[in-house]
């Protein structure tokens, strides 16, 4: 199976092109956010602060002197200008781009944008269709409007902890920031959703998003239950909240992942580990029967599956039809051939840095697909083509740049 390799010259443009945001995003739920539009074709611009840049340019493996592998991960197909937005000259440069804008997209603390004279209404003043976005902790009003937030404090106050590790155990976060992921998601969404209304009647609008209410949004299933009978739920290890088994179960060399929650599955998941009987057993007879002696049929079950090793019970499972699969790793992940298959792991042929490696676009689009054009930029890459592309002459650059309104690259 070959991996998917894209260079400069071979995408197709996407939906979204055509379409110009600017983004004033760091760390992970902005650059996220607008990753998904630029992936779709639109023209991100990421607007940074001289200097220093997306604080990401510095967390985790460099492959440059300001871009580390995260970094170029959520920033790929962006380009990048060095404005300081503090500066009288910096300001008037963004408002100038923020003219024919679509988008733009923020996540400062509630205020700040305000404070610099570069807020929504501010801007909805000289561009009435503007889509403007802000992603912050806990959204742009409520009592903990001033509040910092980061995706563990979310994760906590969201409940997402209160339900992930086992019963008995510490507090667990998500493996992955995912409020982060759903709060870039989310807004992605609305912002699409606001553009699409633009685009109808002329009319820009606010989209609000934030990190706690996209925690909350993943509790589909525990906030459900907990409205339904008034209980809280609790952490549950890899088991679900209201079927069983549907669980990671030990094999003789490792876990199987079990999706047996209905009726037909269990009854083929019996019959596929040669044990028919289990069937007609009354203690399992029904779906909240087995809900209700989970942690007895688990370590049943695993006393039949470590007799054997995960590959045995994959091949054995999946002629019976019953829904089970391995648990990866990293490097698993990426040598599975589904996931090649589906172009989840993209290769970059760069012009300095060489061969580099993307996760691949996880929605598929027939017509106009998106595409992985470039990696993240280096800081101020962009600075002088984009002026240039907003009516500055090569004097003006040179000016704003010798006031440090502007960088470049050194």
């Amino acid at each position: 199976m070959q991996v998917m390799t894209m260079t400069q010259n071979n995408h197709p443009p996407g939906p979204l092109a055509g379409v110009k945001v600017l983004d004033l995003t760091q760390i992970m739920a902005g650059p996220m956010c607008t990753m998904l539009l630029a992936d779709m074709g639109a023209d991100v611009i990421k607007v940074e602060r001289p200097g220093t840049g997306d604080d990401t340019r510095r967390m985790g493996s460099r492959l440059t002197h300001d871009i580390a592998g995260g970094f170029l991960a959520l920033n790929r197909n962006k380009r990048s200008i060095a404005l300081d937005l503090r500066s009288d000259d910096g300001k008037a440069v963004f408002r100038r781009m923020a003219e024919s804008a679509d988008i733009v997209v923020e996540n400062f603390r509630p205020g700040v944008m305000d404070r610099l004279g570069l807020g929504y209404q501010a801007l909805a003043e000289i561009n009435p269709r503007l889509v403007y976005a802000s992603i912050s902790g806990f959204g742009g009003t409520g009592p903990y409007l001033n509040r910092g937030g980061f995706d563990l404090v979310a994760q906590g106050m969201s409940g997402l902890m209160s339900i992930t590790g086992f019963p008995g155990g510490p507090p667990a976060k998500v493996g992955v920031p995912i409020t982060d992921i759903g709060a870039g998601s989310f807004t992605a969404f609305g912002i699409l959703a606001a553009y699409i209304h633009a685009q109808r009647t002329g009319q820009g609008q606010q989209v609000d998003g934030s990190l706690l209410e996209a925690g909350i949004a993943f509790t589909v299933w525990e906030s459900s239950e907990y409205f339904a009978n008034g209980e809280i739920p609790g952490p549950l290890g890899s088991a679900h909240r209201v079927n069983a088994p549907y669980q990671a179960l030990r094999t003789s060399d490792g876990y199987i992942n079990i999706g047996a929650a209905s009726q037909p599955t269990w009854e083929q998941f019996c019959r596929a580990i040669g044990q028919d009987a289990l069937i007609e057993d009354e203690r399992y007879l029904e779906p909240n029967d087995r809900k209700a002696r989970e942690a007895e049929l688990a370590e049943l079950l695993e006393g039949i599956l470590t007799e054997h090793t995960t590959a045995h019970w994959m091949e054995q499972l999946e002629s019976a039809g019953v829904v089970a699969g391995p648990i990866y790793d990293m490097e698993q992940v990426y040598s599975d051939e589904q996931v090649l298959a589906r172009n989840m792991k993209v290769t970059l042929d760069d012009p300095e840095l060489g061969e580099l490696n993307h996760i691949g676009i996880p929605v598929k689009l027939s017509a106009t697909p998106g595409s992985i054009r470039h990696r993240g930029p280096a800081l101020g890459q962009h600075s002088r083509e984009i002026l240039a592309e907003h009516g500055y002459n090569a004097a003006e650059i040179d000016a704003l740049v010798e006031g440090k309104a502007v960088a470049t690259p050194q």
